[in-house]
């Protein structure tokens, strides 16, 4: 079966070219990009594109879907990260595996409305059964591409930790459980829809030998490794004070640097840290709204960028965005750089590169983040005729200068999962109603 998108203003495609195809056509057939050019014909569907621009779909390379459920919690709404975590612990500490499921559902279509087709996850929580089982449901419901990590903390409050001891679990058993998941769903092979990570939460809720055998345990996988790093000065006088070294040093001695591996967030990177990450390839989740919006500041974008390091976008969790709107996060990470760097800092087709092609690379995806024959068939169409961008010269810039922040269709793997700006995969306003109560309920107590 194939589909022909047919007439767009302009086609970004981020090839190795970075060609703009105005009045450009995109022709996908069993998941894939056939051909992508002018005039191409079809005895399949046709979809309008007329006034649109297309683009790859974005790429959201750090999320906590659990979060959804807690956004604009009172007590952690003007908090810095470590008092941020101690108001919100004793909350998820609350949830199930219905919460887990059902936070992601509505994590992942507020996702794919803003044009995001491939996200990682990053769980590392398991209160009263909750699985990682029930976040691949959710995106297996949802249909977007997913790279759920299995994360996890060790070091409780009376060990020194930062969580309570109710959400830590034994690491031989964290261990385990990392086997069991990459052995049920990980899928290695090229258009896969989930591969699966290996995520301790970060150095502040796990010891060194779980750092240390996470990375061998996947080496041994073959599976990517995750975890936070560098996101603010009080991490970095925790890395000082508890380990001798920066986290970048942590990370080197224990494995943690590599193509294989992505940190999130890397606000505080040094100059050192910022060569060792381009040299070994190792890549970086970049949350702009929400490194805003706890005070963390402003990662080191062009300097890693220009150095050679591989640089990807995340919204992080919606209990510290407290948005998840992907497209938006792009805009804000052109923002941030031309506030610290200046108005020449980064363009906005930087921006949308590191949104699409770089989210791609840093998850390891070379079958996704860019629009070309033999790509994955991962599209998002944006209708620039809306009040947002009228008036606008130049229409690939005007989608991160003015907007849209809504995607009008969403192709996954050829599927439809966004239409005409709305989800055609789930019944979005039952799932929006069940959050609302699993929230009021966790609320009241």
């Amino acid at each position: 079966m194939e589909t022909l998108i047919r007439g767009a203003a302009v086609v970004v495609t981020m090839d190795g070219a970075r060609r703009e195809i105005a009045g450009g056509d995109v022709l996908i057939r069993q998941g894939e990009i056939v051909a992508v050019g002018q005039g191409l014909t079809t005895t399949g569907t046709v979809l309008e594109a007329a006034g649109c621009v297309v683009t790859p779909g974005l790429v959201n390379t750090h999320h906590h879907l659990y979060q959804t459920l807690t956004r604009a919690v009172p007590g952690g709404q003007d908090a810095l990260l470590f008092g941020w975590l101690k108001t919100l612990y004793p909350i998820w500490a609350r949830f199930g595996p219905e919460e887990i499921f059902t936070s992601a559902q509505v994590g992942l279509a507020e996702l794919a409305l803003s044009g995001c087709s491939l996200t990682s996850d990053h769980l590392y929580l398991y209160p009263n059964g909750a699985r990682l089982d029930d976040t691949i449901a959710a995106a297996a419901e949802v249909g977007l591409r997913f790279h759920p990590t299995r994360g996890a903390m060790s070091i409780g409050e009376t060990s020194g930790g930062l969580p309570p001891d109710s959400l830590v679990e034994p690491e031989a058993a964290i261990l385990e459980d990392c086997i069991r998941v990459v052995d049920a769903f990980h899928d290695p092979r090229p258009g896969a829809m989930v591969r699966v990570g290996i995520a301790p939460c970060s150095p502040f809720s796990v010891s060194r030998d779980l750092m240390r055998e996470a990375a061998l345990l996947a080496r041994d996988k073959g599976v990517m490794l995750h975890t936070h790093l560098a996101e603010n000065d009080e991490d970095v006088a925790y890395s000082l004070a508890t380990f001798g070294c920066r986290p970048g040093q942590y990370a080197e001695d224990l494995g943690w640097t590599g193509a294989d591996v992505w940190h999130a967030h890397c606000v505080k990177l040094d100059g050192a840290e910022i060569d060792l990450f381009a040299r070994s390839g190792t890549g970086v989740a970049h949350c702009p709204c929400s490194n805003c919006r706890l005070g963390s500041g402003i990662a080191p974008v062009r300097a890693l960028r220009d150095a050679g390091g591989k640089v990807g976008l995340g919204v992080d969790g919606s209990a510290s965005n407290d948005a998840g709107n992907l497209v938006a996060e792009a805009r804000q990470a052109l923002l941030l750089q031309r506030v610290a760097r200046g108005a020449d800092a980064m363009s906005v087709r930087e921006a949308l590169e590191i949104a699409t092609l770089g989210g791609a690379q840093v998850l390891g995806r070379d079958d996704c983040g860019s629009l070309a024959p033999g790509k994955r068939a991962d599209i998002a169409i944006w209708d620039m005729r809306g009040i947002e961008a009228a008036g606008n010269w130049d229409p690939v810039a005007a989608l991160l200068l003015c907007g849209p922040t809504r995607v009008r269709d969403l192709f996954v793997e050829g599927r439809r999962v966004v239409a005409g700006g709305q989800m055609v995969t789930l019944d979005l306003p039952a799932v929006i109603a069940r959050q609302n109560r699993l929230a009021q309920r966790l609320a009241g107590g």
